[in-house]
Parts: structure tokens; C-alpha cells; sequence
């Protein structure tokens, strides 16, 4: 057996690494997340059209489960999951997503509302009639090139042959790796006059070009507030489309009103809705408004309708202002109009998106009309050899006739061979051996039917032959001339307009932007209840006064303040949460709190709350920081009147830790307890103020792994206590030593 040597090769594993992400990338990239500049379709959409067509579920025949869909383009296209396919299946369904749908769904297909498409066994589909005509029209004409699916036992197309720019009637969102892609929906009947006017004059600029497509129309409506800013959207890609809902305040009985929501902002699609429905509700719970009666979603098949019920003699213009400022009725789009162009993603602006699209469509005029121009070339050899035919009808059928086989009398139509065939005279022989029909035309002549020698039938025969001819001269001149080829693609896209275009659905203007007239909040004294599970409710001064034992008892702190300040929250970490008290629920006394760290920056899975005070309290008071290190200082309350919401409160060294945080008085004396039970006891007054980004002062000599795990306050008269190993500490019996020693061991 022959020795064996392996190869060791030497590599950086960061080179490898970087590489190897790259692949992983321009994979997600190219073949999963951006859509083709071309077809504006992602490989799993284009796939399932694709199957659709392969499976003949065309917008004419019935529909078929999607089960069925989605497991045949799983199996030759598609392997990634069937939930992705589904997915793309729903969405190329629903017309409240897209501007075009190019499925036709039968069943639940999910809702405006944010409600989820049954499961595939239950709906159907089948493909719409435009995505027949514009998208996967003429595959049978060697338009776009095919290539191997995954395991090579199929072929797919590598592009659809779509005649419209897809990618801005139907929009794309896409997040690949490192890059994102966001293009609004457009109007069919605007992007088509832009690509001809394009085709017209390809030095068109995007001022010109956007007086055929103004701007973005989404399928929901609504009105696009920016419209200044849009010429720079479409000239770079880039940028953020303001858009609002379009509301209606129709006026009720006794003088009230009612503000109606009849189209929402594209982005509210879905969960969204439910969203800012609470967001209204919120409204009136935190007492921004007081206007507010009744609010109810009458949304149904026919469109959005979503009513508020206003107070009598309330600012109808004001309230709508409110929710332009503080709900998603309006709200931004942004925009990075990223596709796939010649294999590599790219930032377009929709000039660029025009130009790719026009030129695809010449190349996918030039493949189809060379694949007909051949097709009419063949059918012109064989009708002029059955004209031919015609007038020898005789002496072919004598040919036939003395012919021993098929292969005999073919080789004497094609060259005239004339041995082993009878002849009923030398004539008809020497008449034979003139003949000189093509391979093509000597089979079409051999398979002829008898009745093709009726009167009629040759002259429809002569009649198809002219009008090959014709053909022929009108594809030959549609693929010499680019003038030509450009009035047949215009001709095509004027029909599908006219079949299909739609009146525009979204209102395109400057909207000066919204003025809120906010009624100032009237201050007022309040009691912020926080129980053990860091849920916090505020109540009126009235409401704790009535329920102030059972406040007492199942709250964990209580404090007093006034509506309209701030609370500071100061952390295991050192840092200090600021929150305001308008952003807490206000309400009943048995009314559920809300936890603190929804409304605050403060992470409970990363810190513990060490303290919680409002910002006027801590006037004039000096707070006491502890570390586990063992590190104390005290700090002026005023240092934490700040404008962040989150700030560094004190200094940490590494791996160390806030363990107290408190208030601290002039005749209070503060104890320290180690882990490994020392204690001292020394005047607050000792305790040096330093600035809160300070480390502080040692307060406890503490041994090598030791640390220092709790801090006690004590005013005059405290008599707290504490265990230790089963013994009782009292720390006011404890003798008030110097900062900076042991302590004693207890």
C-alpha cells in the first residue's frame, strides 16, 4: 500500500473567518433578502410564481390549496422551510400590502388589522390575471435564462420576464446582513407612463420623470406630508417619506363631534392598529386630553373607520393635532431603495430603477423576437415546400407509391436518388431526380394529409404563407431597428395600463407640520405607591388618605411628590434612571401598576434598585453611596437634578458595585456589616461630600476576601437589628468608632 502525504496548509483563522462571513453574506444578500432590479421579486417569490405557472393554476382555472403550492416549491425550488414560502404566498396576496396583488387568495388571508392568514391546508389560491400576462408571459420563448435548482433535477428561471418595474408597484422590505432594503409601493399607471416617457428620452431627469410618477401610493391611502423633500428621495434612494392618516370630524347631536380615521399611515399595517388604539386610550389616561367620550373601531371589508367621541364644545383641530404628535397616525417611511443590479446590490434612485428596468425589457424584445423571427423562418420553409408540393401533388404521390420505404422516398424528395423506386414512366423518373425539397420540408411533405389538396385548403395555404412572410418582415425590422422594438414594448405597456391601471390612493402635498396647543398640566400633590415587584401607581392625595393603611401595608415604599416631577431610580451599577410621574399609571386605588422598568431606561435583568426618591426631595439632603469594596462618600442632592434620562450617579472601580444608597442626616450614624460579620458604626458627619463621578473614601478596613455587604442609617432612637449566625445584632448598641478601621466581629 503506498504511503500517504497530507498537505498542511497555513492560514490566518481571522482571514478565514472574514471570508467565510463575506460568502455567508453576499448569500443572504443575493439569493434570500433583496429583490432582482429586474423582476423586483426575491428568489422565494419568484419561485412561487414560478411553480404556480409550472403547476397551471392560472387566474382562470380553480384554485388550489396552498399546501399544495408550497410543498411543490419546497421540493424543487425552495428547500429552506415551508413557513417562508407561506409567508411570501400571504403577502403576495394581500392587497393592503401590495399595490399590485399578484396572487389571488380564496380563504382568510389575514387582515389590515394585523390578524394571520389560516394555516396553508385551509386557504386556497391561483395566480392573478395581470401576474399571467405581465410576469410570466412568454418563458416558452427562451426570454430569461434557466438554471439548475438545488440538486440539479430541475430547471428554474434565473429572472421573470416581467414587463412592469415591479420593484416600484409592489414595493420590497428586505433585511439582509449589514443592509437593509425599503422601497415604497408606486401606481401602475404612473410607473408605466414614467418608463415610457423614459424610453422616450433616456436623458430624463427626476424632477421631469416625477411629473409622471409624483410620488409613493400605498395601498392604504393616506396623505404623504413631504412632498418638497421627495425630489432628493428619488434622486439618491435615500431618505424618510412623512405620512399621515386622512381623518374626517363629523359633527353629532347637541353640538358634539367626532374626529373619523378613515385611512391609516402604510406603516400602522397590522398590530399597529391595536397599537394606536391603546396609544388613545393612553392619552386620556395620563390626562393629556380630557376630550374624550368614547373611542371604537368600526373598520370592516369596505375600509378603516376608526370613530373618537368628543366632549361637547372640545377643539376638534387641536385633538387631531394631538394625535398627529403623540399617536402613529402620523408617522415616517423611510426609504433605501437597495436591489440586486448585474449580481451586486445597489442604492438606486428611480431613474437608475427605470433605466435597468427598460433595458431588460429590450433584451428580454431582442430573445423573444428572435426565438419568433426563427420559428416564422421554419414554418416559411415548410409552407413553401407544401406550395411546392402542391404543384408536383403527382409525381409525389407516384413517388410514394413506388417506394419500397419511408427512408426511399425521402432521400428522392430531398436529392433526387431515384433507385429502387418504380416509375410509371422514364418522364416521371427524370421528373424526380429535379427534386430537391429540404430535410424539413421532405418530412412536413411525407406527414401531409389527403384533404390538404382540397381547393381551400391551399389557398389558406398560400394565405398562411403570406402572412409568415409578413411576420417575418415585421420581427426582422422590430430586431434591426430599436425605434421599432421600443413602439412594439410601448404598445404593450399602454394595454396593460389601460387594463389595469387604478386611480392613485395616497395624497401627495406639503402639510405644514402639526401645532399642539397643549393645555397646561395642573400640578397637583400625589402618592406614588411601589409594591415588592417594582410595580408603581400614582393616586390624588385623597384617595391614599382613604386607603392610607392598606397603602401602608402593601406597598414597599410610598412617596409623595407632585405630578408633574421626576423620580430618580439609583442602581446596583451606579447608575441613576430618570422617570417621569405623568408617565406612571394614574388612576384608582386598586387600579395594576405598571413596572418601572417599561417606562424608565433601568434593565432589572442587568441591576437592582437600590433607592428610588423624587427630584425635589433630594434638595438640600446629602445621600450616602456605599460600595462592595467598601468605599463611602456623600453627595449633594442637587447634583442629580439633571436633563438625562440616564447618568452615571457615582465612580465604580473595577468589579465593584453599589450596595446602599440612602439620605443621610446631620445626627444620624451609619453601620457597616461585612460578609464576614464586621461591623462599624461611625457619625454621618465624618463621612467626607465628595462629587457624584468621585470614587469616595474607604469606610471599613476589610480583609483580602472580604467585602462589604450592607449599609444601616440610624436616626436618633432607631433600635434595628440584625442576625448574625443565629445571634441578634442591635446596631445602636454598637460603639461609634473611627472610618477607615476594622470594626468589631460579631
Amino acid at each position: 500500500m503506498a504511503d500517504t502525504q497530507e498537505r498542511l496548509l497555513r492560514t490566518e483563522y481571522s482571514e478565514i473567518m472574514q471570508k467565510s462571513y463575506i460568502d455567508y453574506a453576499m448569500s443572504v444578500i443575493v439569493a434570500r433578502a433583496l429583490p432582482d432590479v429586474r423582476d423586483g421579486l426575491k428568489p422565494v417569490q419568484r419561485r412561487t410564481l414560478y411553480d404556480m405557472y409550472e403547476l397551471g393554476i392560472r387566474y382562470d382555472r380553480p384554485y388550489r390549496k396552498s399546501a399544495r403550492i408550497v410543498g411543490d416549491t419546497m421540493g424543487k425550488y425552495h428547500p429552506h422551510g415551508d413557513s417562508s414560502i407561506y409567508e411570501a404566498l400571504v403577502v403576495m396576496a394581500q392587497d393592503f400590502k401590495k399595490g399590485m396583488p399578484l396572487v389571488d387568495g380564496h380563504g382568510n388571508f389575514g387582515s389590515i388589522e394585523g390578524d394571520g392568514a389560516a394555516a396553508m391546508r385551509y386557504t386556497e389560491a391561483r395566480l392573478q390575471k395581470i401576474t399571467q400576462e405581465a410576469y410570466l408571459a412568454d418563458l416558452d420563448k427562451d426570454v430569461v435564462d434557466f438554471m439548475p435548482n438545488f440538486d440539479e433535477t430541475e430547471k428554474e428561471p434565473v429572472v421573470l420576464p416581467v414587463r412592469v418595474p415591479n420593484l416600484l408597484i409592489n414595493g420590497a422590505e428586505g433585511i439582509a446582513v449589514g443592509m437593509a432594503t425599503s422601497i415604497p409601493t408606486h401606481n401602475l399607471g404612473e410607473v408605466i407612463d414614467g418608463v415610457i416617457a423614459y424610453m422616450k428620452d433616456p436623458d430624463i431627469n427626476t424632477e421631469q420623470m416625477m411629473q409622471y410618477i409624483p410620488g409613493p401610493d400605498f395601498p392604504t391611502g393616506g396623505i404623504v406630508t413631504n412632498k418638497d423633500e421627495l425630489k432628493a428621495i428619488y434622486s439618491t434612494g435615500v431618505g424618510k417619506i412623512k405620512l399621515r392618516g386622512k381623518v374626517e370630524i363629523e359633527k353629532l347631536k347637541g353640538g358634539r363631534q367626532q374626529v373619523v380615521i378613515t385611512e391609516i399611515p402604510y406603516t400602522m399595517i397590522g398590530a399597529n392598529i391595536g397599537k394606536f388604539l391603546n396609544d388613545i386610550f393612553a392619552l386620556s389616561e395620563n390626562k393629556l386630553t380630557t376630550d374624550i367620550v368614547d373611542i371604537s373601531n368600526q373598520s370592516s371589508k369596505e375600509g378603516i373607520r376608526i370613530v373618537v367621541e368628543l366632549k361637547k364644545g372640545a377643539d376638534a383641530e387641536n385633538f387631531c393635532n394631538l394625535l398627529y404628535k403623540k399617536t402613529r397616525l402620523e408617522d415616517t417611511f423611510g426609504v433605501n431603495m437597495l436591489a440586486v443590479a448585474d449580481g451586486k446590490p445597489e442604492t438606486m434612485g428611480i431613474v437608475p430603477i427605470i433605466r435597468h428596468h427598460v433595458n431588460f425589457q429590450y433584451e428580454l424584445a431582442t430573445r423573444k423576437y428572435t426565438t419568433l423571427l426563427a420559428k416564422e423562418r421554419e414554418k416559411k420553409e415548410v409552407q413553401e415546400g407544401l406550395i411546392k408540393a402542391c404543384d408536383v401533388i403527382d409525381l409525389i404521390i407516384e413517388i410514394l407509391r413506388g417506394s419500397k420505404t419511408v427512408a426511399q422516398a425521402k432521400a428522392c424528395l430531398i436529392d433526387g436518388v431515384t433507385e429502387g423506386i418504380k416509375f410509371k414512366s422514364a418522364q416521371s423518373e427524370k421528373d424526380a431526380a429535379m427534386l430537391k425539397f429540404t430535410e424539413r420540408q421532405a418530412t412536413a411533405i411525407l406527414e401531409m394529409r389527403l384533404h390538404r389538396l382540397i381547393g381551400l385548403e391551399i389557398e389558406a395555404l398560400r394565405k398562411q404563407y403570406a402572412e409568415t412572410m409578413q411576420n417575418i418582415q415585421t420581427y426582422s425590422d422590430i430586431l434591426e431597428n430599436r425605434a421599432s422594438m421600443a413602439k412594439v414594448i410601448i404598445h404593450d405597456l399602454k394595454d396593460l395600463r389601460k387594463e389595469y391601471a387604478v386611480e392613485r390612493k395616497t395624497v401627495i402635498d406639503n402639510v405644514e407640520e402639526a401645532v399642539l396647543e397643549e393645555k397646561p398640566i395642573q400640578v397637583e400633590p400625589v402618592a406614588i405607591l411601589l409594591d415588592r415587584f417594582a410595580y408603581a401607581r400614582v393616586v390624588d392625595m385623597a384617595t391614599y388618605e382613604r386607603n392610607k393603611d392598606a397603602a401602608e401595608e402593601e406597598s414597599k415604599k410610598i412617596l409623595f411628590c407632585n405630578n408633574v416631577d421626576k423620580l430618580a431610580i439609583f442602581t446596583s451599577n451606579g447608575n441613576m434612571h430618570l422617570l417621569k410621574v405623568l408617565d406612571l399609571p394614574f388612576g384608582k386605588f386598586r387600579d395594576k401598576g405598571l413596572p418601572i422598568d417599561n417606562v424608565s431606561k433601568f434593565d432589572s435583568s442587568k441591576e437592582d434598585v437600590l433607592f428610588i426618591e423624587a427630584i425635589p426631595n433630594l434638595k438640600n439632603q446629602k445621600l450616602l453611596f456605599g460600595t462592595k469594596s467598601g468605599m463611602i462618600k456623600l453627595v449633594a442632592g442637587e447634583e442629580f437634578d439633571v436633563s438625562k434620562r440616564t447618568t452615571a450617579a457615582t465612580k465604580l472601580g473595577d468589579g465593584d458595585e453599589v450596595v446602599c444608597v440612602g439620605m443621610v442626616h446631620e445626627s444620624d450614624t451609619v453601620v457597616m456589616q461585612s460578609e464576614d460579620g464586621l461591623f462599624l458604626r461611625i457619625d454621618g458627619i465624618t463621612i467626607p461630600e465628595k462629587k457624584k463621578a468621585a470614587v469616595g473614601v474607604r469606610g471599613i478596613r476589610l480583609g483580602a476576601k472580604d467585602s462589604l455587604k450592607a449599609i444601616y442609617i440610624l436616626a436618633e432612637g432607631d433600635n434595628r437589628s440584625v442576625k448574625v449566625k443565629g445571634k441578634e445584632v442591635v446596631l445602636n448598641r454598637l460603639h461609634i468608632g473611627n472610618r477607615d478601621t476594622k470594626g468589631v466581629k460579631r
